[in-house]
Order: structure tokens, then sequence, then C-alpha cells
């Protein structure tokens, strides 16, 4: 077969990975009828999006086929977006008839333990028990002392007036006391479960894997004071992803106090200005990278108190740098005593009950989200982490398993609607995030939402009251997986340019995509970052200056860099890495399991290699801060301007222009060319901003960074001027023009 017909069709196909998986993280090729970035530039197709949010009012006299507009090819399933719109009205104006959305997504100030000035009120939803009593270190664990009532709805409350102590008064539980609620079913059985809106659980494995829920409620010399104001996400999204708990050298899990100290500086020197943090909400089980949460409103107490994670993001804030959660609501821990399944004792209190509760291949659980309660507990989830905590922003884990009845197991996307909007959809999990995504933006102008959905769904990413889902950004899924097969299946001199343009270019009209190179799943034990791919046979002997630069590593430092850069500069409109890949990461990511002895020595990520001035790891280091620097100077990311002048086959030469820069690559090899004719928009003299051959980046130094390039008219060509350059073999350079 070959290299053409292989990358003829890409699908998609589910396939389980360890604790957590989304499908393959292979994208579908857009089909022949979508409209994609290219389209719009060569055909002028299409309208632009409505603004994000609207009045209320407005919101409420739409219909939702503003799509057909954007998208002509929507135009047959006009019904279908009438119907999913009209119901998404019916939850706005439900909740209004209960307040309205700002009162609703604030359920953390009703439920779970709120204290006033003379009271501790708790409260509770769990509408099968028929008994219920709070339990804890403050009354000997007495299931008499301390009953709730209910009301109608199924809602448990208990007010627990403070204790007088001359002219103080002082709550009836002590900050950190271990609390439960025990409830008796309406079949009979006594149960105890951790409160579901438990603000921080701690976890013991020296006597048990099981969280405990603690009391917290900090005296105020203990309460973080924010210093910073929250920072509006930029345009032109940088984003580094990192996990607090493996932040760290050292073979332990870092604090996030260390993240602060130790991390933040480095992200900054970068040059990235957003940081998307994962495995925050409290999750069951370590290795499972963060994706089976038990605890939704808990942050992490592996890595320290709420109100440290509060200086995190404040310290971070004050850099100038957005943070963005890592939500997961697509899915919940099958865990019963500490989590939220079988919380009343039944099989359907947050979940659908019976099978389609049940996710297969995650063995986890699936929200109901047609509940009225199940919309308050998410929705507030939502609300809580961004008035609490200040995020700035949220990527959604798991968006295609939530919108498909069918999770996206086992089915190939090919791109064809019919595939998005006949049947398989949840209507009830996409009118969910319809509303969250009109919540977030109407309440926080400038809020981010990223959706990790694999199959491409049209509208995912435009506005809600145009009837889209209302996303920011969805993840460029397809790009890692196609880099991966490049470096597995073929030889360097096989690489199909003009498939790699495609790749990084096939995205739709006025939907934004965040761009990668490679996934954290990537990283994970049993797979191979893309330095590994390129030099592991190397990694652990060639990686010192006083050795030979051998062709391996020469090769892998040379392709590593510019499969960074084209990626960056082309592939979307965000860009994202993995902390650690930045520098090439000379390992994976092996979490603490039964199979490795509960080992965290694979469970961290070696900064202290990039200060190691011997080590090779510093040139990847320098050369991904320069692109960070080169975009925050041109901003190419948000520029309307691209467009791909050459892609050749035999030379391996790609050529685009994208903002203010033209950007040349050859892949080959081997062959180098002088005098070679690059087509361009732009007239005038062309200098080198970015040259990876340079030798600040352990390049070959075979272009004079002085070089100027002079334009001549272009009669025959499809661009109205050229340049002549001298590329060297695997060399990209970025030019700007005067």
């Amino acid at each position: 077969m070959t290299l053409d017909s292989k990358f003829a069709k890409t699908t998609t196909k589910a396939t389980s990975k360890g604790m957590k998986n989304n499908g393959s993280s292979q994208g579908p090729a857009l089909s022949s009828k979508s409209l994609s970035t290219r389209d719009q530039k060569t055909t002028g197709q299409g309208s632009k999006p409505s603004p994000r949010v609207g009045p209320k009012e407005d919101i409420l006299q739409l219909d939702g086929t503003r799509v057909t507009n954007i998208d002509p090819y929507i135009e047959p399933y006009k019904k279908y977006f009438e119907s999913r719109y009209s119901n998404f009205k019916k939850w706005i104006e439900q909740i209004d008839s209960v307040g309205g959305i700002e009162k609703f997504s604030k359920g953390y100030d009703y439920f779970g333990f709120n204290v006033t000035k003379d009271t501790i009120v708790y409260r509770e939803w769990a509408p099968n028990a028929s008994k219920a009593s709070l339990v804890g270190d403050f009354n000997d664990w007495s299931t008499e002392s301390h009953k709730l009532k209910v009301d109608q709805y199924g809602v448990w409350e208990i007010v627990i007036p403070h204790i007088k102590k001359g002219n103080t008064k002082t709550p009836a539980i002590n900050h950190g006391s271990k609390v439960k609620i025990c409830m008796v079913t309406k079949d009979g059985e006594t149960i105890y479960r951790i409160p579901a809106w438990s603000r921080y659980v701690v976890q013991d494995l020296s006597v048990s894997p099981l969280y405990d829920s603690v009391f917290y409620n900090p005296p105020s010399e203990l309460v973080y004071k924010k210093v910073n104001k929250n920072v509006t996400p930029s345009s032109d999204l940088r984003i580094y992803e990192a996990h607090v708990g493996i932040s760290t050298p050292e073979a332990k899990i870092g604090t996030y106090d260390e993240f602060t100290d130790n991390v933040l500086p480095r992200i900054k020197d970068l040059g990235y200005n957003t940081i998307q943090l994962m495995a925050v909400m409290e999750h069951a089980y370590y290795a499972s990278f963060g994706y089976q949460i038990t605890s939704f409103f808990a942050a992490s107490s592996r890595y320290g108190t709420p109100e440290q994670l509060k200086r995190l993001i404040d310290t971070a804030h004050g850099m100038g740098i957005s943070v963005f959660l890592d939500v997961v609501h697509s899915h919940a821990s099958n865990n019963i005593e500490d989590g939220l399944n079988q919380f009343d004792g039944s099989d359907s209190c947050y979940f659908h009950g019976g099978p389609k509760g049940n996710h297969d291949l995650w063995n986890s659980r699936i929200f109901d989200y047609s509940k009225f309660e199940v919309m308050r507990f998410l929705l507030s989830n939502l609300r809580f982490w961004v008035e609490e905590f200040g995020f700035d922003g949220f990527r959604f884990d798991g968006v295609t398993s939530m919108i498909y009845q069918h999770h996206g197991i086992g089915v190939g996307f090919s791109g064809d609607y019919n595939e998005y909007f006949s049947g398989s959809t949840d209507e009830d999990a996409l009118i969910y995030l319809m509303v969250s995504n009109y919540m977030l933006h109407s309440l926080y102008p400038g809020f981010v939402t990223i959706a990790e959905d694999v199959s491409g769904m049209p509208a995912l990413c435009l506005p809600v009251p145009d009837g889209g889902v209302g996303f920011d950004y969805r993840l460029g899924m397809s790009i890692p997986d196609m880099w991966i097969k490049y470096l597995k299946e073929f030889k360097d001199e096989e690489w199909n340019i003009g498939h790699i343009d495609f790749q990084l270019t096939n995205r739709r009209y006025t939907e934004k995509t965040i761009a990668y190179c490679e996934s954290h799943d990537q990283a994970l034990v049993g797979d191979k970052s893309l330095a590994f791919w390129l030099m592991d046979k190397e990694m652990y002997t060639n990686m010192s200056d006083l050795t030979e630069l051998t062709p391996i590593i020469d090769r892998g430092l040379s392709l590593h860099k510019m499969i960074r850069l084209v990626t960056f500069g082309l592939g979307g409109e965000g860009y994202l890495t993995f902390e650690g890949n930045e520098f090439g990461h000379p390992e994976w990511l092996d979490f603490p399991r039964e199979g490795n002895n509960s080992s965290l020595l694979y469970a961290r990520r070696q900064f202290n290699l990039i200060d190691d001035n011997l080590l090779r790891y510093k040139y990847l280091y320098r050369f991904d801060k320069a692109i960070c620097h080169l975009e925050e100077k041109y901003k190419w990311l948000s520029s309307k301007h691209q467009y791909t002048s050459k892609k050749h086959e035999e030379d391996k030469v790609l050529v685009f222009e994208r903002g203010d820069l033209l950007w040349i690559f050859n892949f080959h090899p081997e062959k180098s060319y002088t005098d070679y004719q690059i087509e361009t928009l732009w007239p005038g003299v062309y200098t080198i901003e970015l040259n990876s051959d340079d030798k600040e980046f352990l390049g070959h130094g075979r272009i004079d960074p002085k070089s100027e390039y002079f334009s001549f008219p272009n009669e025959n060509g499809s661009r109205p001027n050229y340049i002549r350059v001298y590329i060297p073999c695997r060399t990209a350079i970025v030019l700007k023009h005067k």
C-alpha cells in the first residue's frame, strides 16, 4: 500500500488505554462537503459567527438555525437544530423560573456545608433515603444526635448552632474534623457516604485507599488572600499542560507550593501564556491521570490544601499567565463509599440507572444530564472553580464520550454529517454543554472553553446563539497521531508533504483549533513521546555535549524542532505542549501501581536536565522558548492570513505564509538547496527571525544569521513575488519582510 493510499481516509476507533481513553486521539479528516480553513480562503463560503453570548431575551427569541448560514451543509439538518435549541431554551426558562442561572449555578452556597454567623448549615440531595444523620468526630459518630429533615424534593437539611463561649461563638464542628452522612435507604439498608459537595477530602493509604471528608473551615490566618486580578486569556493561546504531582525531578508527589515556586518561573521564561492543570479535581486513583473523579468540589489533597492551590493560581495571574482547569464531567468514578456512585443507595441518583449509566470502557458512571439536580450540581461545579479559585478557562475532557450514545466506542467518524445528527447523539449531554457554555460566557466575558472531541462534530465550537454548542476551541486530536504514524511507519524520504499540510490545516472554518504535537497519553508507559521515537536508542548515552553528535541525535534534535515549529505555525489558532516535551523529556510517565511496586520513579518530570549545561536538552528548551517569544511578537495564531504556497514532494519542501511571516521547511534528510525559489505575497527585503539550524539550538550554523533576501516580481506563479534562499536539509527558517 502506498503512502497516499494509507492516508487517503482517516477514521477514528476507540480503544482501551489505561484508566482513561477518549477513543483514539486520531480525528477525522473533514468530509468533501465540510467547510475547512482552506475552503474559506479559496471560496469565500460561509459567514461569520455571532458573539459568544447575547442578552437573555435574544437567546429566548432565537431558533438556533443561524448555523446554516455559517455552514450551509447543515441545512438538511435544520429541524434537528431547531429541536435542540428549543430544548436548550426550555432549560433556560426552567432555570429562570427558580431565580435565574446566576443563583442556580451557585448551588455550593446552598448544598454541602455552609457556615453563617450563627450556624453551620448542611444540605444534601438524596431522594432514595428515608432517614439521614450527620456523623463525625464532632459527635462521636452518633447517628441519633444530628438527624436531618427532608423536603418534598429529596433535599435533606440540618442547622447546627455555634457553641457559645462567653461573648464569642465557635462552630460546633472543628476545622479538619472527619464527617459523613449516614442514610437509611427506602429498602432499609444503612449506608455511609462522604458529602457529595465536599470541599476537602483526605486519603491515608497506610490505613485505606478510601477518602475521608473533612469539614473545611480554616481560620482566617490560614485563608489565602488574593493579591492579583484574574487574567483574561489571550487571543493567542500558548498552553502549557501540567500535572502538579509529577512536576518535580524527585521521585515523589509534587505539591502546589513546589509548582508555584519552581515550575511557574520556567513557564514564564518559556513564554507560555496559559497553564492547563490536570488532575486537580479529587480522584480515586493516582494512576488514572486524574480521570476517575470522586469529589468534584475538592482540590486534590495529594498536592496540598485548597489555599495552596489558590496561591498557585494567583501567582500565575501575577505573571500575566491565565490558568485553565481540566474539567471531567463526562463520567465519574464508580467508587461507592467515597464517590457519587449509589450515593443514596440507588443506582440512579446522579447517574442513569441500569446499563445506560455505566461506561464499560472506562469502568465508570455516566451522569443523567436530564435531571434538575444533576444540572445544578455540574453547573455549580463549574462556577465553584471559577469563583473560589479563579480559573480562567476550562478544558472539557471526554466530550466525544458525552455527546454520543455510543460514547465513541468502536465507531469510526468519516466526517459525514449523518454521523452527527441522525440519532446517535446524546441530546441531554449536548444541551448540558450548551447551557454550560452559555453560562460561562455570559457571566465571565473572555472565559475560554476547550472541547476534547475526536469526532469533529460540526458547530461544536460555534456560539450558542447561533445554534452551536458554544465551545471556543476544539483540540486538534489528529495531529499527534499523524506525527507518531510518520515516525513509526515511514522513512524520512517517504514523508508526504502534502498530507502533512492537509492534516495541519484541515479544520472547520470559524471553529478554532488547539494544535499540539504530542499528547499526555503518548508520554505514558507503553507509548513513546516524539523524543523517544526519534532518539530512544541513544538518549541515555549521547545527550551530553561531551559526546559525539551522532546521526541519531542530530536527526532527532532536528526533526523534534521542525515538528514543533510547523505544528505551532500551521496547526491551529492555539498551541499546547505537555510539560517536559518542550525539552525532549527522556522518559515516559508511569504512575505508581501494582505492576511497578507502587514506584514513583517515572511519575516525575526531570527539569534538572535543562539546568545541566553539559546536556543537550537545553537546546530544545531554547528553541521552544524562541518559538513562544516569536509568537508573542507576531501573534500569528490569531491572524486571519494563512496560505500554503509550496508542497514539493520530491524536494520535501513546505512553504507557507502565516500572519506576517514566511515559513520555509526542508524536511529532506540529505538534500540542501541553493537559490531555492520561494513565492510570497509581500515585496521587500526579508531577514531571518528564527532558524532551526542556528548553533544556539545545536544546529550546524549553515545559514548566515544576517542573511537578507530580496524579492522579485513573479509573473507566472500563484504569488505576486518571489525570493531565493539557501535552505539546508532538515532545516526550518522563519522570515520577516520589511
